[in-house]
């Protein structure tokens, strides 16, 4: 367990982040950083940054927290019930709670986004 929020600040790294592959055959085509997250038991938000391979995507799914995405790097869809709505490097993307939801990746290259969550979501 690294140090907790309330300790001091400190500087993270995706590759000294937990990390966890949400790929659906485990081949690292869709990897989550926990940036700041459980492992430092942040007061109210979580940050973590994907990485989804080229024509990948996310798992098309709900729960009761909202989003916050910034596009870092890349293009992409996000799917919902509606239309799909594209999106690029250095747009933001807002899901509300309860809104079924996927992140495809459109483009040729890895797509890169932060997510923001309330730590009351996955952490």
């Amino acid at each position: 367990m690294g140090p907790s929020v309330s300790d001091r600040p400190f500087v993270v790294t995706p590759k000294t982040a937990p990390t966890e592959d949400y790929s659906a055959d485990g081949t690292g085509d869709v990897i989550k950083h926990d940036l700041i997250a459980r492992q430092v038991s942040p007061p109210n938000f979580a940050m973590r940054l994907f990485n989804i391979a080229p024509g990948e995507n996310t798992p098309y799914h709900q729960h009761p927290w909202e989003h916050e995405v910034f596009i870092v790097e890349g293009s992409g869809e996000l799917r919902t019930a509606d239309t799909p709505q594209p999106f690029s490097t250095g747009e933001a993307v807002y899901v509300p709670p309860n809104t079924m939801h996927q992140f495809r990746n459109t483009g040729a290259k890895r797509l890169k986004f932060i997510c923001v969550i309330p730590n009351s979501g996955d952490c």
